[in-house]
């Protein structure tokens, strides 16, 4: 349970911070699914019953390591 906890939170944070991004940025990379990485914090925050621990995983192990490595790509460290 400890490590669901662990990784819902980690999305949370990670859609969270997309908010904090400008228009501009996220506008100049469309590549990044930014509405629905924003999306999923909001299901994971407000629809406390209804969260499909699948959906987290595949998440967490799928597309969470696509992200990673695009962002680098942005950040010129890839």
């Amino acid at each position: 349970r400890m490590v669901q906890d662990a990784v819902v939170r980690q999305l949370e944070i990670i859609g969270e911070a997309t908010r904090h991004l400008s228009k501009e940025f996220r506008s100049a990379h469309p590549a990044i699914p930014w509405s629905e990485i924003a999306g999923m914090r909001d299901k994971l925050v407000h629809d406390y019953f209804g969260v499909d621990l699948e959906i987290v995983w595949e998440t967490a192990f799928r597309d969470v390591p696509a992200l990673r490595e695009k962002l680098l790509a942005i950040l010129g460290k890839r």
